[in-house]
């Protein structure tokens, strides 16, 4: 597929020679198709993999029947924008470029559009593979740059993109418009409607939720036709496919048939909207029916791999963002979304980080297995490197992450990481074998380090930093040594 945005990054042509000179490009018939489904705000609890028995999510049980869970995986980030950020660089906060939700613009029809964008150069999954030969898209929430931006998908590795660049676009289902490549595209009979709203009692009936909610379309029709269309023209290359679902992320707006399904299915109380987004008359039917769509979207995906005799030599993994989420009508207590987990989305204990993580590779990876491998998102570009055939020796990327692929082979002896690292919003975070250390109050000037033992207890209930000062001391000497000073992220009382 033609690419035009090669010039952004001026250390290419280098690197295309060292990339043909040292094997990084393996032979066409020998290169494993990748294809990486990011779910947002999704809970560890929330599939039946991981022991849901509220939401239905048959599709991506499948994919763990066929592969391995993950039961020790960590987002990068607490939050979207810096979760991504890590997951296509491969470095953690503490030297990312973007390490927190930085807008551009408002909620308003029209405001400006985008979140602090890439940097031109930036290196990424998408661009590794896209200049060793991989035919490259992204569809579904992009939220890493708006148009015209240095960040925009077009511009950091992908040949093609449907859907919304903007994380805030992205929270309102019937959008008033998506964007294929760098064209706008409005969406017929979905005008605009402000996608934070209350109510001060529910309304006399169903019908006027859906009526005053929802539109003609919905975003993610488009974003999984778009994805199938680019797995059926890319059949006979390479690819990597890229599925940034914004489910289930609120606003609970989701198709009236499909909440049916879950009708009478729990207690309910509407939600008129008090916690930001918009109300819905019942919430916990509406929150599992976006996560049973989504593993609908998942298997299209599959189906469609083996409709076009791809799955063998397919890779296929599917995560999520962050931790689920406390707002907009969510209910991650009732649906067990955290299950033993301290905190949410937005804090750096176990709760706003621990994610699943499920890898299907045939005939590499064992069938319905599980590993307690310790990884995090900036093990991703690494990882998917290697699965790609591209050897990263010598390319001076200053990588954060370990491939994890050994792990995926189930070999013995495999790379470690010293610690994960975390930084978001005035905290910080650490983990070093089962050591947790945590920094929460760095806004109000506080560097005293709370410390857990995940392996006595992964709720972090015992905080046993006055037990253990040598720990203490280690763990502060990593969080410093971790932490890069970043212009546009400060990190209160550290910088």
């Amino acid at each position: 597929m033609p690419n035009n945005h090669h010039g952004s990054r001026t250390w290419l042509p280098g690197f295309i020679l060292l990339l043909f000179s040292t094997g990084l490009a393996a032979q066409e018939s020998q290169r494993t198709n990748i294809v990486l489904v990011l779910a947002d705000d999704l809970g560890y609890g929330e599939l039946g993999c991981y022991g849901s028995d509220k939401i239905r999510t048959p599709n991506i049980d499948r994919l763990a029947r066929e592969g391995v869970c993950f039961s020790q995986h960590y987002s990068g980030s607490p939050v979207c924008a810096p979760a991504r950020c890590v997951l296509l660089t491969g470095k953690h906060t503490g030297h990312a470029v973007v390490r927190d939700n930085w807008e551009n613009g408002g909620w308003e029809e029209g405001a400006p559009e985008g979140q602090y964008p890439f940097p031109e150069g930036t290196v990424t999954i998408a661009s590794l593979l896209q200049d060793a030969g991989y035919a490259t898209g992204a569809f579904g929430k992009w939220g890493s740059g708006g148009p015209a931006s240095s960040g925009h998908p077009l511009r950091q590795g992908f040949d093609r993109f449907v859907g919304s660049l903007c994380q805030r676009q992205a929270h309102n289902y019937y959008p008033t418009h998506l964007w294929s490549d760098d064209e706008r595209v409005d969406l017929a009979g979905n005008d605009f409607f402000k996608s934070h709203q209350k109510l001060s009692a529910p309304l006399e009936n169903e019908d006027l939720y859906y009526e005053r909610f929802a539109r003609r379309s919905y975003a993610t029709d488009h974003f999984i036709e778009g994805a199938l269309e680019f797995l059926r023209a890319q059949r006979d290359e390479a690819f990597f496919l890229y599925y940034s679902s914004p489910i289930p992320h609120a606003a609970l707006q989701v198709p009236r048939r499909e909440v049916e399904a879950y009708r009478d299915a729990f207690p309910e109380t509407p939600y008129l909207g008090n916690k930001g987004y918009l109300p819905h008359p019942t919430p916990r039917a509406a929150y599992a029916a976006m996560v049973s769509r989504l593993d609908r979207e998942v298997g299209r995906i599959l189906d469609e791999l083996d409709a076009l005799g791809l799955a063998k030599n397919t890779v296929v993994l599917f995560t999520s963002d962050n931790g689920p989420t406390f707002n907009g009508g969510s209910d991650s207590k009732f649906f067990d979304s955290a299950p033993g987990m301290r905190g949410l989305k937005c804090s750096v204990y176990e709760g706003g980080l621990r994610i699943p993580l499920v890898v299907r590779w045939p005939g590499k990876v064992a069938a319905g297995t599980w590993t307690e491998h310790l990884s995090g998102f900036q093990d991703m570009l690494p990882t998917l490197a290697e699965i790609a055939g591209l050897d990263l020796d010598g390319v001076a990327l200053q990588l954060d992450g370990l491939s994890f692929v050994p792990t995926l082979g189930g070999a013995e002896e495999v790379a470690e990481h010293e610690c994960l690292y975390w930084e978001y919003a005035g905290q910080q975070a650490l983990r070093a074998g089962n050591w947790k250390g945590v920094r929460k109050r760095l806004r109000k000037g506080d560097l005293s380090l709370e410390l857990y033992n995940l392996a006595d207890d992964p709720g972090e209930q015992n905080d046993v930093a006055g037990e253990h000062p040598n720990i203490v001391a280690r763990l502060e000497a990593l969080l410093a040594r971790e932490h890069s000073p970043s212009e546009a992220f400060p990190l209160p009382a550290v910088d």
